[in-house]
């Protein structure tokens, strides 16, 4: 682990730092070999569950971008037809409609399901982790990806990294939270391991899809919420109800969502299919990132200038000890949980050498040119 010191360097130099990477690229002779084997095959029809409602354009339409992509590669013989959440199964449910076999796939955050597997987590983020770009190095280029996978397998699963959202915001509050004291007994919906930390910190959290949450802001069931950044949450209406907007959201600096094939569904598709849906999902991966880029800043000047949102940093002793409790949480967790400790060491590895170099270069160039909310 860091330092303080090395961690309040980051810390000040840049509170998040959101970018695009390219995953990958083809040449006009494979591109044109890939596409001659891909206008024959049989057809399939496969059924794909969102976690997410239709309103959250970027992140549920991402599923059907990915269904766009598989029909025009297989030449209309391999289609997905995308269900919102609650149209089959709950939001919160999708990974099991998945393992049942009851769905081939599901488009859905795979830190949702620690009860299952607390690892599970290192597939969205930890606190206090990645950033997008380091996020989507760890997982195809460090292992990440073939560690996790070892999991899925426990539940007939195989996944993919689909759709990172970029460094997320850290929530909407109907009061202030001027420290930590502010934190306890506060009722706040916040999923995955930021809501054990939370917990920590003497918040009462709660797990809710993203169609329940407002209802419960606007009839006090909870104080605040976190859910994605200005884009999202701007199309969600919490600035309607809660204006204290605050930043960082360090619990999820670059997470990915997931997307989960039942491994029968998987191995029955013919391998092109296969290599179709893998180039599919790295294409709208990077597309949508992109998107969630171009229309984050334009959302939070709305929401600054037109609903009279007002940004606020999260206190040092709130920081401090979200910090302390986030690292005892993993020593826990990789005492307990082998399958979590040989994820954790792969993931802290990678980690010891990608925070100092992202702390020089890029940081200080953002700090002396990006202008300050």
């Amino acid at each position: 682990m860091y330092s303080l010191n090395r961690r309040k360097f980051v810390k000040k130099t840049a509170l998040g730092t959101a970018a695009t990477s390219i995953l990958g690229s083809c040449s006009e002779e494979t591109s044109q070999q890939n596409e001659n084997l891909t206008l024959s095959g049989p057809d399939i029809n496969w059924r794909v569950a969102s976690s997410f409602p239709p309103s959250l354009d970027l992140l549920f339409g991402a599923a059907g971008l990915l269904a766009k992509r598989v029909e025009q590669l297989s030449g209309g013989h391999f289609k997905m037809r995308v269900f919102s959440a609650g149209e089959i199964v709950p939001a919160l449910q999708v990974m099991d409609a998945v393992q049942s076999g009851t769905i081939q796939a599901g488009h859905t955050s795979d830190y949702y399901y620690i009860g299952k597997n607390s690892a599970l987590a290192f597939g969205t983020s930890i606190p206090f982790g990645f950033n997008s770009r380091q996020q989507t190095a760890w997982l195809t280029q460090g292992g990440g990806q073939e560690l996790l996978r070892e999991v899925y397998s426990d539940f007939g699963i195989i996944n993919f990294p689909f759709v990172n959202t970029g460094a997320q915001f850290g929530g909407w509050f109907r009061e202030p939270v001027g420290s930590l004291n502010d934190l306890k007994g506060l009722r706040m919906r916040i999923p995955g391991l930021a809501g054990e930390i939370m917990s920590r910190l003497g918040v009462t959290v709660q797990v809710l899809g993203a169609a329940d949450i407002y209802p419960a802001l606007e009839r006090g069931a909870i104080d605040a919420t976190e859910w994605v950044g200005p884009y999202d949450d701007e199309k969600l209406g919490f600035h309607e109800i809660a204006k204290n907007y605050y930043i960082p959201g360090w619990w999820e600096p670059g997470p990915s969502t997931a997307f989960q094939i039942n491994r029968e569904a998987w191995d029955e598709l013919p391998h092109n299919y296969q290599e179709i849906l893998t180039s599919a999902c790295n294409e709208v991966n990077l597309l949508t990132l992109a998107r969630y880029d171009a229309q984050n800043p334009k959302a939070l000047q709305r929401l600054v200038g037109n609903h009279n949102v007002t940004i606020q940093t999260f206190s040092t002793d709130i920081l401090e000890k979200a910090w302390k409790e986030s690292n005892s949480y993993l020593q826990e967790q990789s005492s307990e949980n082998p399958s979590f400790r040989k994820i954790y060491e792969s993931w802290d590895l990678f980690r010891k050498e990608s925070f100092p170099y992202f702390a020089g270069n890029e940081s200080v160039y953002g700090q002396f040119a990006f202008p300050k909310l």
